[in-house]
């Protein structure tokens, strides 16, 4: 267990750096405050799902060894994870260096960290949740998996991805960047993409999973899809 959030600590050090060297690298410049929100806001996220997943043991062996998923998966989690986060960061560093955006006022900016803010909430909400939330599709058959349904899940069937596809259009916004959106939206499309095979993964692989479905008929937006 200890070596297993000593693990996550180091990943989330490597992230920071990651995101950090995007962001200032691509920039130019350390006095960029929009970098720094944006760092910070990540940071307090990724502290808050550790400290989640610390009171999960099982939880935390399921996502420290992650096991194989679906194979169409891998090339999703890269997008994702990496390949996306990565052009938004790099896009809008340069869109500050060489101002190719005109400026975002600052009630956008500010509205960006609110929205922020909310969806990390929502993804740590759906972890605390679901002692399932593993970092690829697969059905654990080995750990007893069964559907969840409570906490943010009576509401959205995939709420981790509806804050995870939140948080990544509003971090253009965070940035300052209307040129980020691009690699954003892409992001979130690619995001919607894999919802939509996870979901039919777990209606064909899932005992009473389509039972579930037929109650909460939204699976990331209430009243929209």
């Amino acid at each position: 267990m200890q070596s297993a959030i000593l693990k996550r600590f180091m990943q989330i050090v490597f992230g920071m750096a990651v995101t950090a060297a995007c962001l200032f690298g691509s920039a130019g410049r350390l006095d960029w405050w929009n970098g720094w929100v944006l760092l910070g806001l990540s940071l307090a996220a990724s502290l808050a799902a550790t400290v989640i997943l610390s009171r999960n043991p099982e939880l935390v062996a399921e996502r420290s060894n992650v096991k194989a998923g679906k194979s169409w998966d891998k090339a999703i989690v890269f997008v994702v994870v990496f390949l996306g986060p990565v052009s938004v960061w790099i896009t809008a560093g340069l869109d500050a260096r060489y101002h190719w955006s005109d400026r975002i006022p600052l009630a956008a900016s500010t509205a960006g960290v609110v929205a922020g803010v909310v969806s990390a909430a929502l993804v740590a909400w759906a972890m605390h949740s679901n002692t399932f939330f593993s970092a690829v599709v697969r059905i654990q058959k080995d750990r007893g998996h069964v559907v969840v349904t409570g906490g943010p899940y009576r509401f959205v069937r995939h709420p981790g991805y509806a804050g995870m596809s939140a948080f990544t259009l509003a971090t253009p916004l965070i940035l300052g960047s209307w040129w980020a959106l691009v690699p954003a939206a892409f992001t979130t499309a690619v995001t919607v993409l894999r919802t939509v095979l996870e979901d039919r993964t777990l209606h064909a692989e899932l005992e009473r999973y389509a039972a579930y479905a037929g109650r909460v008929r939204y699976k990331l937006v209430p009243f929209v899809w």
